[in-house]
């Protein structure tokens, strides 16, 4: 619980206008770890956080950390120097000295996170967990004969210290694990951090947009769970994201019945953005924890009204010419080199409004720009679908409240339902129905299982609290768009066997880097992308090699990720915030996992990325690096485990020469990033890109579908979604799959007009 120095802070913050939060469901139970294994795992997480006082203050050493009087007071003073706004001295005692552990909302939020991992993987961590409990097992693990549990917390911190140099694999895994959910759900759940950060859950000057009318369909119970409810359409589109919207629109427009389902459900700008933590929870994939198996990388997919175009950050970007020049020569589909696919592209981003005229620049987005000019480099702005407003938010990952950003839900699919378009929201897709009649396999409808609101309108009752319901869709065609993850997976619920079904998994892996400014930059306002520098795009001459863009700073998506040194120093840098800008590599993959469903049914990521993109990565960062440094950032952290911040020496009168980036301390610092490396599991990777595998193809043993996005192996079934990418686009995808999407639905239109 927070003390009561922090309860009177808080009293004390002005009530401004916000959303109407959705909020969040009962927490688990948690009953996948015993006590024991609870009580030791919260010891670990208690060392990654711990109570920071001054020494002669401690009185448990076990739940609180001791540094010397004298010490604690230049912390804090040092502290004050460096930030625009500085907190009064007993907020930021308080902010030290509190122990998130003791919090329900940072223990509740544990174990939410958990509870979303797969079965397998948390019975091999409490498996763990029971070790370290134990004699025998904590002297393997720690090298001290006492349980971990029982041990004083600065002796914890020296086990998890030591875990994350270990040679050996399974120690730096298990570091891993514990300090990014540690501060991942701190970063969502403590309210005395956002005080003394300055972070705020709303967006300066909020205000609503619009609420859509989608006139979701509703049902009644079945009489039994074999009562299915029967509809009858033209065309089915499981999905409602970035490609499913887009075909939605287009046959509506010409005339057809159309329905769109999708698992995810709608929250209307006055409830957008969420808060951390509800975001997570109801805008992803799988509660916004998605693992690769050997956790080398974390995966951010949108599930929710809209996809992943209702969480994206904007960015409108086209398919590059050498990406084109790829697909038509090397993947044998010339359509991409034609000027129809070109219109294609132009016809989704007029429909948008997508321009970079009037965007206006974020701190890290110019810092970018000025860095990359200094250095020579190539770098520009980035368009945004908004519509021609400037549209400045920091918060679109948890949900557009203006409505400017013009994605599915706000665009493409109220266009739709003017033409007729149906909608079910809550509808979790079995699999496709065939035709039995027909030897060959076509696709007549599809089934699945619809889940209500409940009673309040809300989606936080348990689904036995719900309305359930057997659904028999009907359908001439059926357009799969349930993304990158989920669409392999319904096509091999249908029986489908095609072997490049969910392989050819693209994710366009990313590393982190930050930098410290003097200056306020506030990094959650402004647009979160607004440049690209493009100099590093193609380091094998082949069109592979890596982007700098700007990040998301939520402090959940970015903290989560900043290499932890130790509890003081983590509480210290990420009390900076609002002097960071934060910064990805994103490299364009050249190499592929593949999904699969896992015991559960859902998705399992089996994707490392490969040495050759991870040095593409790397040497992004290493650029970036060199960006933040001729902007004038005064300390560097690359979030590259092993690698310590750099921090630049303050000048004593001029120098004759300005040495920039060859400064001669710089240079071997870039020398300890490159001696580090980012080797996976250990390095910290993220994907926000989803492609490939339902690969569209020249012929079927190369892919799943053809040029117009028809499966090879049925009739009157389609994907249209990142899935069918050929290769990865290298870019932000969300234009490429709307453009391939308003392809694929012209080509439906006109075979369906030819069958009247």
């Amino acid at each position: 619980m927070e003390s009561q120095a922090a309860s009177t802070l808080t009293s004390s913050i002005p009530i401004l206008p916000g959303p109407k939060c959705p909020g969040l469901p009962a927490p688990p139970t948690g009953d996948f770890f015993d006590e024991t294994q609870w009580t030791v795992l919260f010891a670990l997480l208690d060392a990654i956080l711990p109570s920071i006082t001054a020494a002669p203050k401690v009185t448990d050493d076990k739940s609180q950390y001791g540094i010397p009087g004298a010490d604690i007071r230049d912390l804090i003073d040092n502290t004050k120097k460096n930030l625009a706004e500085p907190p009064s001295d007993d907020l930021l005692e308080a902010y030290l000295a509190d122990r998130p552990c003791s919090d329900p909302n940072f223990t509740y939020g544990v174990r939410r996170i958990l509870s979303s991992a797969p079965s397998s993987a948390l019975k091999q961590l409490g498996a763990v967990l029971t070790a370290l409990s134990t004699r025998p097992g904590s002297l393997i693990l720690t090298g001290y004969v006492t349980p971990i549990q029982e041990q004083p917390v600065h002796v914890r911190e020296a086990i998890l210290q030591n875990w994350s140099n270990s040679w050996f694999g399974t120690p730096r895994t298990l570091f891993k694990t514990f300090t990014v959910v540690a501060k991942a759900v701190w970063a969502q759940t403590n309210s005395l951090y956002k005080q003394v950060s300055g972070f705020p859950d709303v967006p300066i000057n909020w205000k609503p947009g619009k609420t859509q009318d989608f006139g979701f369909l509703q049902f009644n119970a079945g009489v039994d769970e074999n009562d299915a409810a029967v509809i009858d359409t033209d065309v089915v589109i499981v999905g409602s994201g970035c490609g499913g919207a887009v075909v939605a629109k287009n046959l509506a427009e010409a005339g057809h019945r159309v329905l769109v389902v999708d698992k995810g459900y709608y929250f209307p700008p006055e409830q957008l953005p969420m808060p951390q933590e509800q975001g997570a929870y109801h805008l992803f994939e799988n509660n916004g924890i998605v693992n690769s198996i050997d956790n080398s990388i974390n995966i951010a997919a949108g599930s929710c009204w809209g996809g992943g175009g209702s969480v994206n950050w904007s960015v409108s970007l086209q398919t590059q010419g050498y990406v084109r020049q790829e697909w038509a020569e090397e993947k044998g589909l010339p359509f991409f080199q034609t000027a129809e696919y070109q219109n294609c592209l132009d016809r989704v981003c007029d429909f948008m409004g997508v321009s970079d005229v009037g965007v206006k620049q974020s701190h890290r987005g110019q810092v970018l720009l000025d860095g990359a000019r200094k250095l020579g480099l190539d770098a520009k702005v980035c368009p945004q679908n908004s519509g021609g407003n400037e549209h400045s938010c920091g918060h679109c990952h948890l949900g557009c409240g203006s409505g400017e950003k013009q994605g599915p839900a706000v665009s493409w699919l109220p266009a739709a339902a003017k033409n007729g378009a149906q909608f079910i929201e809550g509808f979790a897709v079995d699999k496709i129905l065939w035709d039995e009649k027909s030897r060959a396999k076509k696709a007549v409808g599809i089934t699945g299982t619809w889940t209500s609101r409940d009673s309040n309108g809300s989606v936080l009752a348990p689904v036995a609290e719900r309305t359930t319901r057997k659904i028999t869709i009907k359908a001439k065609k059926v357009v799969v768009s349930a993304g990158t993850l989920n669409s392999p997976l319904v096509l091999m619920r249908s029986g489908l066997k095609n072997p490049h079904i969910g392989s050819n998994l693209h994710l366009h892996p990313v590393n982190f880097i930050a930098g410290y400014f003097e200056e306020d930059a506030r990094p959650w306002e402004g647009g979160i992308i607004t440049s690209v520098c493009t100099s590093f795009e193609n380091l094998d001459g082949q069109g592979h090699g890596s982007k700098l863009e700007a990040t998301c700073m939520l402090p959940y998506a970015f903290l989560a990720g900043m290499p932890w040194l130790s509890g003081v120093d983590f509480k210290l840098a990420a009390l900076r915030l609002r002097h960071m800008a934060g910064y990805i590599s994103l490299a364009r993959d050249r190499d592929t996992g593949r999904v699969y469903p896992d015991a559960a049914g859902k998705p399992a990521i089996d994707y490392t990325p490969s040495a050759f993109d991870a040095a593409h990565v790397l040497e992004g960062i290493i650029g970036m690096a060199k960006i933040l440094y001729v902007a004038g950032a005064t300390e560097i952290r690359p979030f590259i485990p092993g690698v310590q911040p750099f921090v630049r020496a303050k000048q004593n009168g001029e120098q004759e020469t300005d040495l920039g980036i060859m400064n001669p301390e710089f240079v071997n610092w870039l020398g300890t990033i490159r001696a580090a490396g980012n080797k996976p599991p250990h390095a910290t990777f993220t994907s926000a890109h989803q492609m490939g595998t339902c690969r569209m193809s020249s012929h079927e043993g190369e892919g799943v579908v053809d040029v117009r996005g028809k499966v090879w192996e049925a009739e009157n079934l389609y994907v249209a979604d990142a899935s069918v990418f050929p290769s990865a686009s290298g870019v932000n995808p969300m234009i490429t799959v709307m453009a391939i999407a308003d392809w694929i639905a012209r080509g439906i239109a006109k075979d369906m007009d030819g069958q009247k």
